[in-house]
């Protein structure tokens, strides 16, 4: 597997032939040593790209649209390997990260298709010596920074839609897991031409050096809302397109008529996949007062019924955090709550094992006075709080800096 940058169809050391270690956050283990790119890294990315746009640009929309089918083939014909590696550096069980890799595989089909049928279109003239006309045109260099938590799917959604369009890109993955989008390339890339796939790896530096380069008109972004601050910042000035899918505090809120039962799977399902590390996780519940009790316990029980562990274990429902300032983020918003009068039904806790793991959480008595319903958690905790009226649980879902 290879560990270094990508940059027009070959395999480089950083610049400076740093290198950074990458862990398995349920063993705590360095799996591999990558390549830490930087400035000058990126740049020879960008200028790759740059060269490679003049030829890709014209490349039939037939053509781009068969190589990329042809990743989609090749991401299905190495699922299993890609699945395992996903959850050795990034800890989601591997029936997850199967998901995960079957959307990635769909999304590249979706847009091989969607570029295959771009259109333009006549615009009717008040004159009649006028034609007007829209042609659709790629814009060139699209820098894809991607976060940790879904690698190769959020990398996806961003590639797959550039190339069918006619763009090049050079992808920025996280530090914490560019080992899967590595072996991605590796293996299901490699038929594309040199410099319309290019890969930096390391850290901020890199990362802002793509947000910063004249040649990269494009930036699609995925993570917190104080980076995407920092980058539409930076773009601004330059009058650069972004696409920014940011973080999030996304409230789950129980119906008076609502089947206990299933919102208890439901809001299991949707607040701990991942371990809770999903920009669209739930992460505050609202509950009518006269439900809380049996709604908080029943949830209690089943989450306590879930199975800790290393992803790669058969059995095994929730993984690791990615890692340990991630799981300190969630402990100190739990402890901070406990503090202040919240009530823990279950979990509140790291086991004393190896791994960055954290007991999937449920308290009560929470209120909007506190972190953990303010803030995002991007953790596996559920605080829920009641409500009176269906109008207050509105408000109360709208009393958020995320609105």
């Amino acid at each position: 597997m290879q560990t270094r940058l990508y940059i027009d169809n070959q395999w480089w050391d950083a610049a400076d032939g740093a290198n950074f270690p990458v862990d398995n956050p349920a063993t705590e283990e360095v799996l591999a040593q990558v390549a830490q790119g930087g400035v000058a890294d990126a740049a020879r990315a960008v200028e790759a790209a740059k060269r490679a746009f003049e030829t890709w640009r014209w490349t039939p929309a037939n053509e781009r649209a068969t190589l990329l089918h042809e990743v989609a083939i090749k991401v299905r014909t190495h699922f299993r390997e890609l699945a395992e590696l996903l959850t050795m550096e990034e800890g989601k069980p591997v029936s997850e990260n199967e998901e995960e890799l079957d959307w990635a595989a769909t999304s590249f089909t979706y847009y091989a298709e969607m570029g295959r049928n771009l259109k333009g279109r006549v615009i009717p003239s008040a004159d009649r010596d006028q034609f007007n006309f829209v042609i659709k045109e790629p814009y060139g260099v699209v820098g894809c920074i991607v976060p940790w938590n879904y690698p190769l799917l959020l990398l996806a959604w961003k590639m797959a839609p550039a190339l069918a369009a006619g763009n090049t890109v050079v992808i920025k993955p996280s530090e914490m897991t560019p080992l899967t989008t590595l072996r991605f390339i590796e293996l299901c890339c490699d038929h594309l031409p040199p410099g319309v796939v290019n890969v930096v790896t390391g850290f901020g530096d890199a990362g802002q050096a793509l947000v910063e380069h004249p040649d990269v008109p494009v930036i699609a972004f995925t993570g917190s809302v104080a980076t995407g601050q920092r980058i539409a910042s930076i773009a601004a000035p330059m009058m650069k397109h972004l696409h920014l899918e940011l973080g999030g505090k996304d409230a789950f809120v129980l119906g008076p008529d609502a089947d206990v039962e299933k919102a208890i799977e439901a809001l299991a399902y949707s607040a701990l996949l991942n371990a809770g590390q999903v920009c669209t996780s739930s992460e505050r519940v609202y509950v009518p007062g006269d439900r809380r009790d049996a709604f908080a316990d029943g949830l209690a029980d089943f989450v306590g019924s879930l199975r800790l562990g290393n992803g790669l274990e058969e059995g095994v429902d929730i993984g690791p955090m990615i890692g340990a300032q991630y799981r300190l983020k969630v402990a100190r918003q739990v402890d901070e709550a406990r503090s202040a009068g919240a009530r823990i039904l279950t979990g509140g806790q790291a086991p004393d094992r190896p791994g960055y793991f954290y007991s999937p959480t449920v308290l009560v008595d929470v209120d909007h006075t506190m972190r953990i319903m303010q803030e995002e958690t991007f953790g596996p905790s559920i605080p829920i709080m009641t409500y009176d009226s269906f109008d207050e649980a509105i408000r109360l879902v709208n009393d958020s800096p995320y609105g």
